[in-house]
Parts: structure tokens; sequence; C-alpha cells
């Protein structure tokens, strides 16, 4: 999935920034070099909510909690919080990992609780706004890393789901939860078909070609998914955390929404998202009941964090 719903979203050689925009040089975490980040007062919005969700799972010890109940508790502190799409295009021509607390789109939504459940993992006296963005950044951009290229960050769900299972982070499960089928004759390639929508390719249209790359690999990986009529057989196997990709009907893109499983008091699990409908997170429908009321919603894909 790439965020143009919720969804997605070379440094210019000519570009000659403003000085408050100039990229600041930071260590990444895990290797031995530098690259170019936005500075932190661009890449992280909302200081004070960050706190306040801290504050709350230092308060009910949710570190103790496995980390797909953490997923969820932070899931259901940020309900009500606003629907906001584009929020990760905050620049044209540098990439950097971001957060913000003031609007969130279904894939902002679902990584930042997954960020807040594994930044906790580690115990800290104190939690800032650089633990998250390292969290972000291990699982947002391609083998964990952002080197300031919009081409370091995963666009598409699909990828991202087996992006990270390879490197730990989640396990990738959609075929232990029910029966699956291939994907078959559908092209991956909704970014590159409309780059004008995309802050980013439109201010540097010769990243297409490459991007078109990446997408024509992912269309060869094999992609399999639970189809929409056998969920609500599969809806109690799911755990409250869990990653729900939402597959479409439509061409050019395989998922196009993401959110969060939680298992609540009727029985059902429902589905926990950020919806661009109703204009903010909320828990929604049970997901067979949501999956049914769309036409253009195919069935799922789910991946559990590790």
């Amino acid at each position: 999935m790439k965020r143009r719903h919720c969804l997605l979203t070379l440094l210019a050689a000519s570009w000659a920034p403003a000085a408050e925009h100039l990229p600041q040089k930071r260590t990444f975490i895990g290797v031995d070099r530098f690259a170019e980040h936005l500075p932190q007062k661009r890449t992280f919005i909302g200081v004070d909510r960050f706190q306040r969700l801290v504050a709350l799972a230092k308060a009910r010890n949710w570190r103790a909690q496995p980390i797909g109940q953490r997923v969820a508790l932070f899931g259901q502190a940020m309900l009500g919080t606003k629907y906001v799409a584009w929020t990760l295009e905050i620049d044209d021509h540098v990439e950097s990992p971001s957060v913000t607390f003031l609007g969130l789109d279904c894939w902002t939504f679902f990584e930042t609780s997954l960020g807040l459940a594994r930044m906790i993992e580690t115990p800290r006296e104190v939690y800032t706004p650089s633990d998250l963005l390292r969290e972000i950044e291990r699982t947002r951009y391609r083998g964990g890393v952002c080197r300031g290229n919009y081409l370091d960050r995963i666009h598409y769900l699909d990828e991202w789901f087996t992006d990270n299972a390879a490197r730990g982070h989640v396990r990738y499960i959609t075929s232990q939860i029910g029966p699956v089928v291939r994907m078959q004759g559908r092209s991956n390639d909704e970014m590159s078909l409309n780059p004008r929508l995309y802050r980013y390719l439109k201010a540097n249209p010769a990243l297409v070609p490459a991007l078109n790359q990446i997408e024509r690999r992912l269309e060869r990986v094999p992609f399999d998914y639970i189809p929409k009529a056998q969920v609500a057989a599969c809806e109690s196997r799911l755990r409250s955390g869990d990653i729900i990709g939402i597959v479409t009907h439509r061409d050019h893109v395989f998922c196009s929404h993401v959110g969060l499983a939680i298992q609540m008091a009727d029985g059902r699990c429902h589905l926990m998202h950020a919806s661009s409908t109703a204009k903010k997170v909320l828990i929604d429908k049970p997901l067979h009941d949501y999956l049914a009321g769309v036409k253009a919603h195919a069935g799922i894909v789910v991946a559990r964090a590790a």
C-alpha cells in the first residue's frame, strides 16, 4: 500500500535551502555513517501529546504487557485524533523520519502506535522525541535506514510487511490466520503513474523511473491474502494490536488501507484505524462487517509485532 488515501505519501543538486531548513547531520542507529535529516522542529510535532502518552504508559506499566497489547493500548490512547492526509510529505528535497500527533492518516496511526510500543520496551527514566524517531526510522525505511532520499522510505504496505518481517520487527502471519489466495495479474505502480500527487515526486520527477523499478520488483513477489468472505471465520485468531492491511480490487495497488485489530467485549475483532470518512481515529465495525461494506475491499493481510 502506498499512502494515497491515508497513505503514502535525491537531494536536488541545485537546491539552496534557507538557513532555517538546513538539514542536520546525525548518526544513524546501528550504522557507522552520517546522513542528512531535517531539524527536529520540523520532523516532530506534538511534543506535549507525546509526553502525555509516555506518562500514561508509565503510570499504567504498559511496558509489562506483550508488545501487541502495547500497540493496541497506544492506539486506543490516540482515539479521536483527527484524520490528516499527507503528513509524511514535509519537504521537497530532504526525506526525514517524522512524527506528528496533531493529525494521523492510516499509515502514520499504525506506525506511531507500533513505534511507541517498541520504544517503551527499553526502560528509560526519560523518553524523548529522538527515541520515537529512531523507532520510526527502523520500520519506515528500507533496511531501517534513512539517508535523506525519498526512495529510502517504504511506500507500499506489502513491502513494509516483508521488509520488517525479514528484520524481525514483525511476523507476517496471514497464512496462519486463514485460507489465502494469491494475487494474480495485478500491477503495483500507482505512485509512478501519479507522481504529481506526491510532493517529493512532483518536485523531483527524475526519481520516478527508479521508483518504477522498485514497483516492478514488488510485483514479482508472491502476494497472498485472505479473501473477505473468509474473514468472519478467522476473526477469533486475530489479536489486539495485529496490523491489518486492507487488500483492494483496484488496479495499480495491492493494499489501499491499514489499521489495527482490536478484540472487543462483543466477542468480535474490530478495526481500529484513522478513517478518512469519519475524519478521525476510531474503533470501527467488526472487521468482516467493515470489509463487507466496501465493494472495493478484497480481503486482508496480517502482521504481528515481534
